[in-house]
């Protein structure tokens, strides 16, 4: 089965090959490697695509192999792939649904309207490569794990949580562990066979399926997570320690049914909060590296308004996580999307994802 990526040590660098360094270019280096074997790279971290199987009647798991330059992740943790659709290179984070030696799966679903993800559950061949980004994200298992656990998930939140379902499946599941699962319907259930496999493996793991617009043969649906009692469902919910994954809506209720009546909480969302709502107008956005001055509004996000212009600034999870888009502010006022606090710091690092213009802007890009 699966078990953790260690990070892999880098062979020391020969003094032919250091001195190397100052005469090669890399980017010379890795056309020409490429056209011998698609993951040989002088310093890029990629992955190549292996195999693809459904994983539910809407998304799909795609194997990747990592080549030597990827330092590995832990489950639960983020990455981002870098990927080329219709000639433009666009990067979205992913949390690994498995993690084995030097293979990682990722599980899509498509998302209206998202090239990457309909590139990937559509158009993504066996043999296309990607770019791999550095491992991100805090809500992984400890080194030892013990007492009752209780994971949350909601539609594509289960990815995560799989990665260290599996991860506990190898150890021999040492933890009392439930799963409440919510999906629409049956067919959208990911990994349901194996789902259904591990509870009949391990009498410590207990498998709640929770459809909520698919009745259970009589009739009913299962309530939302706001809807559900908790503590009816789960033995002990005071002793057990959670993690949630889901969109921002089951993330956040989860959290005010929770938080402070468990023995830890730890949650992530995989899509972003809705913006609070803020000034109305627009600013000058002067981006002092390419010598540009935008005019842009008030209430969308930088990096969205931005892109709606035509700039393509880095960016990965999209939700002030990875830091990816993160640069520097050297004069004006943001405003953080998320909690409307303003930040007039001069030199200041700010995530554009996640910020918008308060005043006119300088920006290092």
């Amino acid at each position: 089965m699966t078990a953790v990526l260690p990070r892999r040590p880098r062979a020391p660098l020969s003094q032919a090959f250091r001195a190397a360094r100052d005469l090669v270019d890399p980017a010379v280096f890795d056309f020409w490697a490429a056209k011998v074997n698609p993951l040989w790279s002088w310093e890029r971290p990629m992955a190549r695509l292996k195999a693809r199987r459904q994983a539910s009647s809407d998304a799909v798991t795609l194997v990747l192999q990592t080549n030597r330059h990827f330092a590995g992740l832990r489950p639960g943790q983020h990455v981002n792939l870098g990927v080329e659709v219709e000639g433009a290179r666009l990067t979205r984070s992913y949390s690994p649904s498995a993690v084995d030696g030097d293979k990682i799966e990722i599980t899509v679903r498509e998302v209206d309207g998202g090239r990457v993800s309909r590139h990937l559950c559509r158009d993504a061949k066996v043999g296309e490569v990607f770019d791999l980004g550095t491992a991100f994200g805090a809500m992984t298992l400890p080194a030892a794990v013990h007492g009752s656990w209780l994971f949350l998930a909601a539609g594509s939140g289960i990815t995560p949580l799989m990665a260290m379902l599996r991860q506990l499946d190898v150890a021999g599941m040492p933890v009392e562990l439930d799963l409440l699962y919510w999906a629409r319907t049956r067919a959208e259930v990911c990994f349901a066979e194996e789902l259904q496999t591990l509870a009949a493996r391990h009498d410590g793991f207990n498998l709640q399926l929770a459809l909520t617009r698919e009745d259970d043969g009589r009739g009913a649906f299962a309530p939302r997570i706001g809807q559900a009692d908790l503590a009816a469902l789960v033995p002990q919910l005071d002793q057990r320690s959670v993690f949630a994954c889901g969109p921002h809506g089951f993330v956040q209720r989860a959290r005010e049914l929770l938080e402070g009546r468990v023995q830890r909480f730890d949650a992530e969302a995989f899509t972003p909060p809705q913006a609070l709502p803020g000034e109305t107008g627009t600013v000058e956005v002067v981006l002092s590296r390419s010598g540009r001055t935008l005019t842009v509004p008030r209430d969308r996000s930088l990096l969205q308004a931005l892109e709606e212009q035509g700039v393509r600034p880095a960016s990965g999870c999209r939700m002030g996580l990875c830091n990816t888009c993160a640069c520097t502010r050297s004069a004006g006022i943001t405003r953080d999307t998320q909690t409307n606090a303003r930040s007039a710091e001069p030199d200041a690092t700010v995530r554009i994802c996640i910020s918008a213009a308060a005043t006119d802007l300088t920006l290092d890009l």
